[in-house]
């Protein structure tokens, strides 16, 4: 995606395409090697998140679901949109 695309998008600022994810299912990579799938419920200038639906994924398999969660910024690699990520359904 180039600069256009992304202003196109609405996309302006990181926490813009954070923003037009919430109410989104979202992949939260973090620290450790562990990663999250579930909906973006909220998050803050410090990318702390909460996620709804939060399940944990290894090599995309689910691994354990957690429900509502919360999940420290300081702990998150990369979060990204999960349209095709460890869809069983």
């Amino acid at each position: 995606m180039n600069l256009d695309e992304s202003m196109a998008n609405g996309i302006e600022r990181p926490l813009d395409l954070l923003n037009n994810s919430k109410g989104k299912e979202i992949l939260v990579q973090l620290k450790g090697e562990k990663q999250f799938v579930g909906t973006l419920l909220a998050f803050d200038i410090h990318i702390n998140i909460v996620l709804d639906n939060a399940k944990e994924m290894q090599d995309g398999e689910l691994k354990r679901s957690y429900g509502l969660t919360f999940l420290r910024g300081d702990t998150i690699v990369f979060i990204s949109p999960a349209s095709r990520v460890g869809k069983s359904d």
